[in-house]
């Protein structure tokens, strides 16, 4: 049986070159499903640790907020 790839890393301590890398694919708004499999990790894993260092991961670009009504 063959397990998904994005799971590699799954409970592994991250290294700050992961966090890094987090935190820039973050900035560039990568959605955090393309962040996970970039880093090897589960989305649940990518969420908790950009609550834990205080990176957000909600795109910039798209405020419920500001939509006019017609």
């Amino acid at each position: 049986m063959n397990t998904p790839k994005y799971i590699r890393n799954a409970g592994k301590q991250w290294t700050p070159q992961e966090e890094k890398k987090l935190a820039t694919l973050a900035k560039k708004n990568t959605p955090t499903r393309v962040i996970g499999l970039e880093l090897g990790r589960p989305v649940g894993g990518v969420y908790n640790k950009a609550s834990q260092l205080g990176i957000g991961l909600h795109p910039t670009n798209q405020s419920p907020y500001n939509r006019r009504k017609k």
